[in-house]
């Protein structure tokens, strides 16, 4: 972790409160890569693990004799757990050390992950998953504490990139790997993956990365934490199945009654508690936090929407296999991982403001390019530009967004703050495919019942549940398959368009919202530009400028985290 030399004219003798020598030396550069490569390759386990069982659907109900139902809830089981449980496990990290966490963390995962791959029943499956979710949820916001309580200043925003890029595109590519390994193995080989980079990061994380904790004298959240773990499962349950079971069904309500209320008494508690709060929510009064929070949501939401209309173009429009459609969104994945290691340069040179509402006019226009040119005949080149140009946006959004988080609370609490920006993106994502989702399906309705006229009536029912649906039936429609499938091909393309200009409605506004109430952060002056391994002048620009931060950061019976080896 970095150090910073003594002020001047403070005593230099030792103290009751001077660290050891020893933890006054900060990491090397070498030391560095080590650690951000573990923080990373840990990350990339958790990231693929998320989408990986997608591609592997009929597989598992074969496999167990499972529902359809049951088998989303092998899938869902995992974010679920993992969002609910981010914010407490993220706090007690950073009271128990971020090092023993994550090692925790990585054991958890790795003994989960062995345990789904030899899963015999259903039940010994949905188990694993929810293990799975916690050893994830003390992995995720572990890894960008310690980048952001160990890297240097002027080497962080490089490092948060990189760990942004590896969040944002790492899903795809996880589902690109799992699809492959379904292909030419099976489904059971999809936990051999991460398996192997758990036990990579492992060996990396012991070797390499420092601990670092937060010294309190107050006590745990414990009700705080309950709290948060009622709202998160209550909303994200709601999201997930309100698309599958109804908005008006009763569980869906009865989850988003529980989110609600769990939401209004962790806030209650929270302003009440202050300096020993899980989580000061009134540090969203501040821009910093505010923006950057914001725009994770809605980036990871039309990400995740994105993908939620993509798949069914390409295999059910288009005619292509699993494997080659998520073969065909790595282009969206790659310019995602490389513009969020570009943008904290273009940051340091015009301001994070700046960079963010670039990377959302590039997603927005992404969206509209989507939504102007995409057609039956035109194929997967008539969505490439628009695909191309989402991932440049949303790479150059993310980091910068990430890094309002991170620096609106103090270096003590990274743990929840890095929890915080992961509940960010798992709201997002389960907002997007649930929104995006509906207007796609309403859209498609809307459009399919008038073409349907001629085609026999039960094709037709059929055909009014989806385009895999109508793809089905088009089968036994005998003379009339050709106009079932222009009809199904057809509505979804209209409904696509309906769900795109809804995502450009929305990015519109969060432009608007970025560029007034977006981070004020001007590009550093020359001479406070440092490289790595060069003394840090006195005059440096603080980690945490945000007044909230600074007075959480000096709350009584608190103080700065130390590092030890």
């Amino acid at each position: 972790m970095r150090t910073h030399p003594p002020a001047p004219g403070a005593p230099s003798g030792p103290g009751p409160q001077a660290p050891a020598a020893a933890e006054l030396d900060p990491p090397g550069p070498r030391q560095l890569r080590m650690i951000l490569i573990a923080v990373s390759v840990a990350l990339m386990a958790v990231i693929a693990s998320v989408s990986g069982l997608n591609v592997a659907q009929t597989d598992l109900a074969v496999e167990f004799g499972a529902s359809q139902s049951t088998v989303l809830w092998m899938i869902n089981i995992y974010t679920l757990t993992l969002a609910a449980l981010l914010l407490p496990l993220g706090a007690i990290g950073d009271r128990i050390g971020r090092k023993p966490m994550l090692v925790a963390g990585l054991t958890v995962f790795g003994a989960a992950s062995v345990l789904a791959g030899l899963a015999p029943t259903a039940e010994v499956m949905l188990g694993a998953r929810v293990l799975s979710g916690t050893g994830a949820a003390m992995i995720m916001p572990i890894t960008l504490a310690v980048i952001t309580s160990t890297f240097p200043e002027e080497e962080r925003g490089r490092a948060i990139g990189v760990w942004t890029g590896v969040a944002g595109g790492g899903g795809i590519i996880g589902m690109f790997l799992s699809a492959l390994l379904v292909d030419v193995a099976s489904w059971r080989w999809l936990f051999v993956l991460p398996v192997v980079l758990i036990v990579l990061a492992l060996a990396m994380t012991l070797r390499s990365v420092p601990d670092s904790h937060e010294r309190t004298g107050h006590s745990f959240d414990t009700v705080g934490a309950l709290t948060s773990v009622a709202a998160v499962t209550g909303l994200i349950f709601a999201l997930q199945e309100g698309p599958e079971k109804g908005w008006s069904a009763p569980v869906t309500l009865s989850t988003l009654a529980l989110g609600a209320l769990g939401t209004a008494a962790f806030v209650a508690r929270e302003l009440r508690r202050r300096e020993s709060a899980l989580l000061d929510v009134r540090l969203f009064r501040e821009r910093r936090l505010a923006s950057g929070s914001v725009t994770l949501l809605v980036v990871f939401g039309v990400q995740a929407g994105i993908a939620v209309v993509l798949f069914p173009f390409l295999q059910a429009v288009l005619g292509w296999s699993g494997l080659l459609s998520t073969l065909a969104l790595m282009p969206m994945a790659v310019l995602m991982m490389l513009t969020s290691g570009l943008a904290p340069r273009l940051a340091a040179r015009v301001g994070a403001r700046t960079t963010m509402a670039t990377g959302i006019a590039l997603g927005g226009t992404g969206l509209a390019l989507m939504a102007l040119f995409v057609s039956v005949g035109g194929g997967y080149l008539s969505v490439l530009p628009g695909m191309l140009a989402m991932g440049l946006g949303m790479g150059l959004a993310m980091t910068p967004s990430t890094e309002a988080i991170t620096a609106s609370l103090p270096r003590e609490r990274q743990g929840v703050a890095s929890a915080l920006n992961d509940v960010t993106r798992e709201f997002g994502t389960a907002l997007g495919v649930a929104l995006l989702g509906a207007l796609l399906s309403a859209g498609y309705r809307g459009a399919v019942d008038g073409r349907l006229d001629g085609i026999p009536e039960g094709a037709a029912d059929t055909a009014r549940e989806g385009v895999a649906n109508a793809v089905e039936a088009a089968g036994g429609a005998g003379p009339h398959r050709e106009a079932l499938l222009d009809a199904a091909q057809r509505s979804f393309v209209d409904g696509w368009q309906q769900a795109m200009w809804a995502g450009v409605a929305v990015m519109a506004a969060l432009f608007l919202l970025v560029l007034l109430r977006g981070p004020k952060n001007p590009a550093p002056a020359p001479a406070q530009v440092v490289r790595a391994g060069t003394p840090t002048a006195p005059t440096d620009r603080p980690a945490l400028p945000d007044r909230a931060a600074d007075r959480l950061g000096s709350a009584p019976g608190s103080s700065p985290s130390r590092p030890t080896r």
